[in-house]
């Protein structure tokens, strides 16, 4: 018996109603991979936890009736029916009242596809028309929407990202509310922002979603504002910016959010950097370093861990470096790493699929670049300070100090990439003498 039934079973047993509910319904409904299994039961928390007192029992929620138990392994959240109080902080109710009646505990949920119980034996309960929303592919708040969104903003963001990930429709007083009760979303933590915009940005549905509800996306990252409606002024581009953006974002693997948030910052700098030259063409010169150091601030303010923070801008800041020979292959690889590089290669590609169609024969010299870095690694080619046949000691031996060793040492594996020394110990001892 799966872990979840177990679950039921037990409650039942125990004389206590007992469903799934919420998104592990609406997901068993659609065919899609169950990550969660909520459970809801007119069981005091109290009484839950005497039912699983042979099992390991968490009280993560008792103010609003929710304990955590773990079967075999796999926690589940059992929360008694309730009924929520008032919202005084956008996020949860000051007070619940327990009920043991399930369409109360069904009618304070987001949305009508949230709004679905299911029991044992896979019967549905569904007050809300859920289901018919589900086969119809709409997204629609329970009750009154604004009375939804003032409860909990981020429901604004919440309905934007299941249109985006399941490719639903917002119906239209869902649409207009959240549209304009949108500046709530200042009001809610930036972790639970990042969150919601991390699975956004991965949608199947992306593109619509990004450019029919631009100005939710404003409201969490104003800096994306100016890019709105930006005529680049390029032969080279048939989008304004903020739509180049998105497409780029559809064109990276749903998979992928490093590459999708990666392409979410990209270009965010270019207006400010945006200049015409004589001939009426459009440039952004320095673009790339001005992205990468908004998407730096951005992320902060987001609350990204340091390593999402930093590989996202690295990829930011070098997305439009100009590669031309095997040196300059070298010399980036030396500064960024091999992965760094392939992901980059990969980064370009998504970049011209946002572009005019002709760019897209430039894929074959982002091939030849990557073929080139395979034969350096197979070669062992000399692209690292790790690979040089000479060391710090060698130069403090000789007598360099401080800053001027690492100093030597870059400057010794520019000489080797460029072809101007040979990776032997003795040469370049030799030529460190002369630097001295």
């Amino acid at each position: 018996m799966e872990n979840y039934k177990i679950v039921l079973q037990k409650l039942a047993d125990s004389g206590f109603q007992a469903f799934l509910v919420g998104g592990c319904v609406r997901d068993m409904i659609l065919g899609r991979d169950i990550h969660d299994h909520d459970i809801t039961t007119d069981a005091l928390p109290e009484q839950v936890m005497n039912v699983f007192s042979g099992f390991t029992t968490v009280p993560t929620g008792l103010k609003h009736g929710t304990v955590t138990v773990l079967v075999n392994g796999e926690p589940f959240e059992i929360t008694t029916f309730r009924i929520d109080g008032e919202y005084s902080d956008s996020r949860r109710p000051k007070s619940v009242s327990f009920t043991r009646n399930l369409t109360d505990d069904l009618a304070r949920r987001d949305f009508t596809i949230n709004a679905i119980a299911m029991d044992i034996d896979g019967n549905i309960s569904d007050p809300f028309h859920g289901c018919d929303d589900i086969k119809n592919k709409i997204i629609r708040c329970v009750g009154e929407p604004s009375m939804r969104f003032n409860e909990d903003a981020l429901r604004i963001l919440r309905a934007v990202r299941f249109s985006s990930v399941l490719g639903f429709e917002i119906e239209k007083n869902t649409s207009d509310a959240l549209m304009n009760l949108r500046k709530n979303l200042d009001n809610i933590s930036r972790e639970r922002i990042r969150d919601e915009l991390d699975k956004l940005i991965c949608g199947k549905n992306l593109v619509p979603v990004m450019l029919g509800y631009r100005e939710i996306i404003a409201q969490i990252i104003p800096e994306m504002r100016p890019c709105f409606d930006f005529d680049q002024k390029s032969h080279f581009h048939m989008y304004d910016v903020y739509e180049h953006i998105v497409r780029t974002i559809d064109s990276a693997p749903q998979d992928s959010v490093l590459f999708r948030r990666t392409m979410l910052f990209h270009d965010i700098g270019k207006p400010p950097k945006f200049t015409v030259d004589e001939n009426g063409e459009g440039h952004f010169k320095g673009h790339a370093k001005i992205s990468a150091d908004m998407c730096r601030d951005i992320m902060k303010n987001l609350r990204y861990d340091n390593n999402s923070i930093e590989q996202t801008c690295l990829l930011v800041a070098h997305h439009s470096d100009k590669i031309h020979n095997d040196i300059q292959i070298k010399k980036l690889v030396s500064e960024i790493g091999e992965d760094n590089f392939f992901m980059l290669m990969q980064i370009k590609r998504f970049d011209n699929y946002g572009k005019c169609p002709f760019v897209l024969k430039e894929f074959e010299e982002f091939e030849r670049h990557e073929n080139a870095l395979r034969e350096f690694i197979k070669n062992n080619d000399c692209m690292h300070i790790s690979q040089l046949e000479i060391n710090g000691n060698d130069l403090v031996n000789m007598g360099f100090r401080g800053k001027a060793v690492g100093d030597m040492l870059k400057n010794i594996l520019n000489m080797i990439i460029e072809g101007n020394l040979e990776n032997k110990h003795d040469v370049l001892l030799e030529y460190a003498k002369t630097q001295i």
